[in-house]
């Protein structure tokens, strides 16, 4: 495998782009944790409307939470956290910043196969160095905070895109052409 000028300039600039794209989508930490925002649910569908909206309007900080979760548990590990930070490094480098698909001996692998074999390694790496317990508690410590967070926090302020929102586009501006016709109101 030979480096060029203009691939390190491509690669670079891919990796500039997914972190511009990852730091994008985070919401303002005032945001996330305003008080005034944070109320019971009036009913259960009101809560899993709410955690639905949160999860996908806050999804990047509570990415961090959760990493924050599992970090702060390897911290009386230092030899885990440099297998953390190798299998994370790998992850970045060969699933989310690359545009093409990987290539090996000029084989085009699957993304499912390099997912499976990350997860693979990730796996492997908890257990050789005996902390998987420790990830398995910070990681249900970090889903049990992302969710209480996300029950409680009201979405009465929180403006999302279509493209943002759980459920999609919800009303089709295409002038009528679906196979359902187009909305008009009610017909006298």
């Amino acid at each position: 495998m030979s480096f060029t000028a203009a691939s390190d300039t491509g690669f670079l600039s891919r990796v500039k782009r997914t972190t511009q794209s990852i730091n994008a989508t985070r919401r303002p930490w005032s945001d996330f944790l305003d008080l005034s925002a944070f109320n019971l649910p009036l009913s259960l569908s009101d809560a899993t409307t709410r955690i639905t909206q949160n999860l996908t309007h806050f999804r990047s900080n509570y990415a961090v939470i959760t990493l924050l979760a599992l970090f702060l548990s390897l911290i009386y590990h230092p030899v885990s956290i440099i297998v953390f930070l190798l299998t994370l490094v790998a992850w970045f480098f060969l699933y989310f910043a690359r545009d093409d698909p990987l290539t090996v001996l000029g084989f085009q692998v699957d993304d499912r196969v390099v997912i499976g074999a990350l997860f693979a390694v990730t796996v492997t790496g908890l257990v050789l160095t005996h902390v998987w317990v420790n990830v398995l508690v910070s990681v249900v410590v970090g889903a049990v905070l992302v969710i209480l967070h996300a029950w409680f926090r009201s979405t009465d302020d929180l403006v999302m895109e279509d493209q943002e929102s759980p459920f999609g586009v919800l009303l089709d501006d295409l002038g009528g052409d679906s196979a359902r016709g187009s909305y008009t109101g009610l017909q006298t």
